[in-house]
């Protein structure tokens, strides 16, 4: 095996996994409505897992060097996971989305 079946093999891989975290997220996203907030955290971990910067501690550390990527999977993990509690709870209060400051000033106009 010579070094372009090695790099087109490891590419292969790259485009795998990407398209694994997409059809993730997406799935998430759809079932739990999580905000932008959440998507932009998902899709960050999964670019960071995906880069060759991280490929760094996994040369130099071994397999201690995976902990990087537990860690930016956690983060993300529980940061969404907390976005959707919080939506859960105001829902629950009877909160429905976010206004906006403009649509409450027009209708106090309309009331008053």
């Amino acid at each position: 095996m010579d070094m372009s079946d090695l790099l087109t093999v490891v590419l292969v891989l790259l485009g795998v996994l990407a398209l694994l975290g997409v059809a993730v997220i997406g799935i998430v996203m759809w079932r739990y409505r999580i905000p932008p907030r959440g998507l932009i955290a998902m899709i960050g971990a999964l670019v960071y897992l995906a880069s060759p910067v991280d490929v760094l501690p996994e040369v130099m550390l071994g397999p201690i060097g995976l902990l990087d990527d537990a860690g930016a999977a956690t983060a993300a993990a529980v940061f969404v996971y907390k976005l959707v509690t919080v939506k859960r709870r105001l829902e629950d209060a009877g909160v429905k989305g976010r206004r906006r400051p403009e649509l409450l000033e027009i209708k106090d106009r309309e009331r008053g």
